[in-house]
């Protein structure tokens, strides 16, 4: 599958407390081997984790720049404290590098300046987005459970106003954001008194039904699919009907390696058999899934065949 020189390849912001170090590291190895377009930057998940990581921030920046990506900063997906509050108009201020608003606090504090539309907001329908532009949005990322019929219909509103259009193509999906931390219960703790327990799990914890099979992951205060969206045998419809970016979630795997599968393929260096067999030896023990794609239960995982 080749894809024209307009589709980008991009990578999401880290959804987990991963180390200063992993954090350094990853970054690091993005800007110098990762075939990657843009990268997102920021804490969406927990506030409380931004002091670990803020600090790296600029230099990472310059990292990723001087690898030749395009730097997004993020804003928190749900905002509740004075301080959450602060640190959102503090990024809505920003003039530079471009931001993604993933809450209406961000949205509000950014006024008509322009901005990128994040996941975590409801860009359902072509009236939203309509509405969306029409307060300085330029870009809209889709939520990860839209189908392929309205994915298509956002597309093409998105196109006719000028919008990028970005699809989540790789990775676990974010199913919910909540008030509470279900990870710090989980360990007998307080979401104040949480003591970072998230970090254990860099690759969020599972979640097992009663008769023992996983079903979910959850990431301190988000509820995450057990499975990683795989959206590669898709790709080239979605090219037609209008999705500019493709966005990959970081994961608890070689990310390098997953973007370069993803590149080869829609570049029409390697076969999709050959990318998705690439990505099963990546994401060893890890389920794939397609269901929202295809109208269907979300765990689901539709077959190759089927999709094309």
């Amino acid at each position: 599958m080749a894809v024209n020189d307009m589709t980008k390849l991009t990578l999401g912001p880290i959804a987990y407390h991963w180390s200063t170090q992993t954090r350094r590291d990853f970054y690091a190895r993005v800007a110098d081997e990762a075939p990657i377009d843009e990268v997102y930057l920021g804490e969406v998940i927990c506030s409380k984790r931004a002091p670990f990581h803020e600090a790296d921030l600029p230099a990472t920046i310059e990292r990723l720049e001087r690898g030749g990506k395009t730097v997004i900063l993020s804003s928190l997906a749900e905002v509740m404290l004075k301080r959450e509050r602060k640190a959102t108009a503090d990024l809505a201020a920003m003039e530079a590098p471009e931001i993604e608003i993933n809450n209406a606090a961000g949205l509000f504090a950014r006024g008509k300046r322009p901005h990128r539309i994040g996941p975590f907001m409801n860009a359902y329908n072509e009236a939203t987005i309509a509405w969306m532009a029409g307060r300085g949005a330029t870009h809209v990322c889709l939520p990860t459970e839209m189908p392929a019929p309205a994915i298509a219909a956002a597309a093409a509103a998105a196109r006719e106003l000028g919008l990028g259009v970005e699809v989540q193509v790789f990775g676990r999906a974010s199913l919910a954001v909540s008030a509470r931390c279900y990870h710090a219960r989980a360990h007998g703790r307080t979401k104040d008194n949480c003591q970072f327990v998230c970090e254990e799990d860099a690759d969020g914890m599972p979640l097992r039904t009663t008769d023992d099979r996983p079903i979910l992951r959850v990431n301190g205060i988000q509820t995450q699919s057990e499975s990683y969206i795989d959206l590669l045998p898709e790709a080239g419809q979605m090219i037609v009907n209008g999705v500019t970016h493709f966005r990959l979630m970081p994961q608890a795997v070689d990310m390098v390696a997953v973007a370069t599968t993803f590149r080869n393929v829609l570049d029409g260096t390697h076969s999709m058999i050959d990318g998705e067999q690439a990505l099963r030896k990546l994401c060893d023990g890890i389920s794939f899934s397609n269901g929202f794609y295809h109208g269907q239960a979300g765990y689901r995982r539709i077959a190759a065949a089927a999709a094309n």
